[in-house]
């Protein structure tokens, strides 16, 4: 829906739904939002993986609203930040929380859009209200239970309609109720409800976190639900559900049974890749903690350059180009496009070679037609050289191997030594970006990391680096994952030997060779200790 007459060129404002906190309940709509975005303005708990869609050129400021807390700026503040930005031509998305039209304020936004003359749309978010009892296997509605629901802010707001709720005739008008923002006077809530007609025996249950992979559940009954969740430590963010639907929990409880739910793990991997990872890990009920240990970037020093022009003068002349990666693919297309010399090389003779299915998959999408990926052991370079040369001669043929500066020279020692006529140029350098050292050494040694995830030896150096005595042996203590044996070769060198190297080399075999590996433990009784202390 779009508001206020305006063309594209004259901004608008968009109202988008950010969802509960998991990252991939974000909506295809609210994900094109931010992807095209020039301006965002995000309230406090946004999730970092939402703002990485935005483009590197996106203005995103934090507008530091946290549910009825006291904002950085205020509400008018906010609304005379977004409507300057539209007036200057921008799309401008305004990601909030949950809905925008459930407790978020959005209808306040939008009325300042439409009084101010500027164009503004709404793209519509999952509500915590409707995402959390589902994340913990409550439906609001069960028409053996329940044809009706409500759902209420139990924050009081003394300037707003919140001050009216009608509690007491809530207790019998609905039969399934949903209180957001209502921790902090949920024992008088809940007794406002029992005065009202409401069975103290009825099930209640409130939910921290839904959705995410810390998420608590504490259930108990209107008239104990108070006192369990202090008890048990529950706090806000959290949503709360009262009707005999609660019963249905103990059946239908599914996001806890996942078999990495709650484990915290380390991804190492660029800020171009984690996200992979973290999907991956997070489909498993995993916790994501994205630390990059390698930064990747286009050559661009005249030395580097002036081999890669040279190589893209003399495209036509190649027999076979091999990549040995994702990023030699990204980096090299994008140096040929650069050029102008796609049409070119599309055309061209050249057959490609592929390390692993992964990397065959980022050519075929690059328009690139495969003659040959790796499939024997776990996609190294060794396996991609010994099938090369058992599948075609190679001597007198011209082969290209694009590469990063610390890229291993194993396949193109052997091709040369076959008789091929090699080049291996630096198309992007591999580096370690900034990474707060400490509070990494301080997550490995108190346990809040149970697994430490690496894709690459440059990876595996640049971690060891970090370290000091003491955290890389409290390393011995978290499960370690090598994508491959490269890896799990730097990382033996490196004396933290891989619990586990996937038969499949990529984001998800890493992951579901984590989670049974995790079964394994459970089963033999191993657990880590920040495990044993949620257990």
């Amino acid at each position: 829906m779009s508001g206020v007459a305006g063309s594209q060129a004259e901004g608008r404002l968009i109202l988008v739904g950010a969802g509960p906190g998991n990252p991939d309940l974000l909506t295809l709509g609210g994900a094109r939002a931010l992807q095209n975005a020039d301006v965002v303005l995000y309230d406090e708990l946004t999730s970092s993986e939402l703002l990485s869609m935005a483009s590197e050129s996106c203005l995103c400021v934090n507008v530091g609203k946290r549910g009825h807390e006291e904002p950085r700026l205020t509400q008018d503040e906010i609304n005379a930040l977004a409507i300057s930005h539209v007036r200057t031509g921008q799309t401008v998305v305004r990601l909030k929380g949950g809905d925008p039209f459930v407790f978020g304020r959005g209808g306040e936004e939008a009325s300042a859009c439409a009084e101010a003359g500027v164009a503004f749309e709404f793209i519509p978010g999952v509500s915590s209200a409707l995402a959390a009892p589902a994340y913990a296997g409550i439906p609001l509605t069960d028409r053996r239970h329940s044809a009706s629901f409500a759902v209420v802010t139990g924050h009081k707001d003394p300037g707003g309609a919140a001050e009216a709720t009608r509690w007491r005739e809530l207790a019998r008008a609905v039969d399934t109720l949903v209180i957001l923002m209502g921790m902090r006077n949920l024992p008088s809530l809940l007794e406002q409800l029992m005065e009202g007609g409401k069975s103290a025996d009825t099930p209640a249950a409130a939910v921290m976190n839904g959705t995410l992979p810390e998420q608590r559940v504490v259930v108990g009954t209107v008239s104990s639900l108070a006192e369990d969740v202090k008890r048990t430590g529950l706090t806000a963010p959290a949503a709360v559900v009262v009707g005999t639907v609660v019963g249905l929990r103990q059946a239908l409880e599914w996001w806890e049974e996942k078999p990495l739910f709650g484990l915290r793990v380390l991804v190492t991997r660029s800020v171009e890749q984690s996200g992979e990872m973290a999907v991956a890990l997070r489909s498993l009920g995993a916790v994501p903690v994205i630390r990059p240990m390698i930064e990747l970037k286009a050559a661009t020093e005249a030395e580097p350059r002036q081999g890669i022009n040279d190589v893209l003068s003399r495209l036509s002349e190649y027999d076979d180009v091999v990549f040995c990666s994702t990023n030699a693919v990204r980096f090299f297309m994008g140096a040929v496009k650069e050029a102008r010399q796609e049409a070119e090389f599309l055309e061209g003779r050249a057959r490609i070679l592929c390390m692993g299915p992964r990397t065959a998959e980022a050519a075929r999408r690059a328009g690139l037609a495969v003659h040959m990926s790796a499939r024997a052991g776990l996609g190294d370079a060794e396996d991609l050289l010994e099938e090369i040369l058992r599948a075609m001669p190679v001597a007198g043929r011209r082969i290209l191997i694009p590469q990063s500066d610390l890229g291993r020279q194993v396949l193109a020692n052997g091709l040369a030594s076959a008789g091929g006529q090699v080049e291996a140029p630096v198309f992007y350098h591999n580096s370690r970006p900034r990474v707060d050292g400490e509070a990494l050494r301080s997550d490995i040694r108190s346990g809040e990391l149970s697994a430490l995830t690496f894709a690459s030896p440059s990876a595996v150096d640049h971690f060891v680096a970090l370290l000091d005595q003491d955290t890389h042996a409290s390393c011995q203590r978290c499960i370690i994952v090598a994508i491959g044996q490269t890896t799990a070769r730097a990382l033996k060198d490196a004396g933290l030997p891989p619990d586990i190297i996937p038969e499949n080399p990529s984001a998800t075999g890493m992951t579901k060779a984590l989670a049974r590996h995790r079964e394994q433990r459970r089963h033999d009784g191993i657990m880590t200790g920040l495990e044993e202390e949620r257990k």
